[in-house]
């Protein structure tokens, strides 16, 4: 089994959260995707999408929510999916939720103008914020548990300081939380150099 993938890419860093609370013992090849090898191309169909692709054997995935499952069903201990079908059917949708609200304004302030950019950190400070009680609800987000959804939301709170988002006193509960998940080992270990140096969320405002 191998992995390749940007070593700044969120939703890989994604991927490598769960390949690594999962202790996957396979290679993981990281890649310049605005030079991906030739190989690497080869294998996806949507080129634009090569940053992050699972190879194992003549298995190829290339969507980071689906590469995320498949390591779950492929190693199943420790589980981060619950096992109820409802339970599982809420934790797709809120992996797809922060996928299309959060990740989506990230992608904006990364990859837009001024002007965009400015509006998009606006909108995702503000948003966090509100979801401040979220976060306080449960040890892990909506959750008594770790889970797959825990591993989706971590690599953009990481990213905050790097795109310049600080939060206020009053979402002490969302920089806890981050804390805690930042603290886990499998997290660590997924840390590429270049997101190594990216700042870690402020513990006060």
């Amino acid at each position: 089994m191998s992995l390749y993938c940007s070593p700044t890419c969120p939703y890989s860093h994604q991927v490598r959260f769960v390949w690594h609370e999962k202790g996957v013992q396979a290679d993981i090849h990281y890649i310049d995707p605005e030079n991906p090898p030739a190989d690497v191309i080869d294998l996806n169909p949507y080129h634009e999408s090569v940053f992050t692709t699972l190879v194992d054997r003549d298995l190829v995935l290339y969507d980071h929510r689906i590469i995320m499952e498949y390591l779950d069903e492929r190693f199943p201990h420790p589980p981060l999916h619950p096992m109820e079908p409802v339970a599982r059917a809420q934790a797709r949708m809120l992996i797809h939720r922060i996928d299309h609200d959060w990740y989506r304004l990230l992608d904006e302030i990364q990859n837009s103008g001024e002007k965009k950019a400015a509006r998009a950190r606006k909108t995702l400070r503000e948003d966090l914020i509100v979801a401040t009680p979220l976060f306080a609800a449960k040890p892990y987000f909506l959750s008594e548990e770790f889970s797959l959804v825990d591993c989706a939301l971590a690599p953009l709170l990481w990213r905050l300081p790097s795109v310049g988002i600080d939060l206020s006193r009053e979402a002490a509960p969302i920089r806890a939380y981050a804390q805690r998940i930042f603290a886990r080992e499998a997290f660590q270990s997924s840390l590429s150099e270049a997101e190594r140096e990216m700042a870690q969320l402020p513990l006060s405002a």
